[in-house]
């Protein structure tokens, strides 16, 4: 099997850290771009907060909310 072959799985531990650790990253800039295109201030302590999450759930809730909320810190209610 060659690396390119279509469905093929990294199988090591590291790498699949590390690809959920960058997807994570994206989303967070993700919900930081919401927000900013938006117009709505966020504290160095929230924009801290957004970027420190792993939690790809949280980050979904996040990104949903950054798309409705009227105030950046309605995100964590």
């Amino acid at each position: 099997m060659t690396i390119s072959e279509a469905g093929y799985k990294f199988k090591s531990e590291p790498f699949r850290r590390s690809h959920a650790e960058g997807k994570a990253e994206g989303e967070a800039e993700s919900v930081l771009k919401v927000l900013d295109a938006r117009g709505l201030s966020v504290s160095d302590a929230m924009r801290g907060r957004i970027l420190a999450c792993t939690d790809q759930e949280q980050l979904d809730q996040w990104l949903v909310r950054a798309a409705t909320a009227e105030h950046a810190d309605h995100l964590f209610d």
